[in-house]
């Protein structure tokens, strides 16, 4: 992905550095415009160290943008991106999922795959930031999936699209200090949006008590105490049942705890990092739920292929 340090296009409005500049971030590649009948702009900008690349777009009537299977293969797709419906409708059709954006929602892609945005109105407005795809991951604890998104409506959706709508048109004024700080911000909210995603409509009964079984111990994976029979009782199931989810998904309720508690140590050290904390290595330890530094170091080592005391001066890929 082009990184803020080189990324640098101003507002324009013809077409041909239009299209441009669409492809320089990967939100689309291929578009079914008739130039002379194009009216648009966009405008890239460095949002708290995130491209952030603001588009309109006017046209007589409705317009497809398209990324094709092809186009990931021909730049960099290692990133998300966050698109928020600024104004006018779209459609949203991404990893089989046939969206409806309208002012105030949020939708999410996955760069590496398809996709197609639908104008719905002949005048819309997208501001679209880009993350990275490991440390988002790193970050979430877990791979997001593209195709989701969020109405406005909803706190942490309607708080999210306040703070980045409002930050349109600035300058990136944040002092280098800040900016780790924000981005921590942007990607913890997204963070909430994910866990009050509702499951898909199809979910059958035992992916719905897989997944609630999943958020128990996603809540509670940081008590060292946590045993798989704690996590049974609470969603109200044996423990055998308990064990047959997860045998049932090709592996087991402990290393899924194991991976969550590794997961946000990753995320954790990241963190320290980036806000230059000098947190204690045994409190992060102790943070996601591993009694014993030695067997957190240990299993750390095996996950990341270092020790957490190198993890806490370089880069955690965040994969399993």
């Amino acid at each position: 992905m082009t990184g803020c340090s080189d990324f640098l296009i101003g507002p324009t409005s013809d077409y041909e550095t239009w299209r441009t500049g669409i492809r320089s971030v990967g939100v689309i590649s291929s578009q079914s415009v008739e130039p002379a009948a194009f009216k648009g702009s966009v405008r890239g900008s460095c949002m708290w160290g995130i491209v952030a690349l603001e588009t309109a777009f006017a046209s007589p009537g409705v317009s497809r943008f398209e990324r094709m299977s092809r186009d990931p293969r021909l730049d960099s797709s290692d990133y998300y991106n966050a698109v928020f419906q600024i104004s006018g409708r779209s459609t949203l059709i991404h990893n089989d999922r046939v969206t409806k954006l309208a002012v105030g929602d949020i939708g999410f892609v996955d760069v590496a795959r398809p996709v197609s945005l639908i104008s719905g109105d002949t005048s819309c407005r997208w501001l679209s930031l880009s993350m990275p795809r490991r440390p988002l991951i790193s970050h979430l604890g877990f791979e997001p999936r593209g195709g989701m998104y969020w109405h406005g409506t909803i706190p942490a959706c309607r708080l999210l699209f306040r703070f980045v709508s409002e930050g349109l048109g600035e300058d990136d004024t944040s002092s280098a200090a800040a900016q780790p700080y924000i981005q921590l911000a942007i990607y913890d909210l997204l963070g909430a949006l994910f866990a009050v995603s509702d499951l898909p409509r199809n979910s059958s009964y035992t992916d719905k008590l897989f997944t609630r079984v999943c958020s128990i111990a996603r809540s509670r994976f940081s008590d060292p105490d946590l045993s798989l029979r704690d996590v049974a009782s609470e969603a109200g199931i044996s423990l055998r049942y308990l064990q047959k989810l997860f045998t049932a998904r090709g592996t087991t309720c402990s290393r899924f705890i194991q991976s969550l508690r590794l997961d946000h140590a990753a995320h954790l050290l990241s963190r320290r990092k980036l806000t230059r904390s000098g947190q204690p290595l045994a409190e992060i330890s102790n943070a996601c739920g591993f009694g014993d530094y030695a067997h957190f170091s240990r299993t750390f080592r095996l996950r990341f292929g270092c020790a957490p005391s190198a993890a806490a001066e370089g880069y955690v890929s965040g994969d399993s």
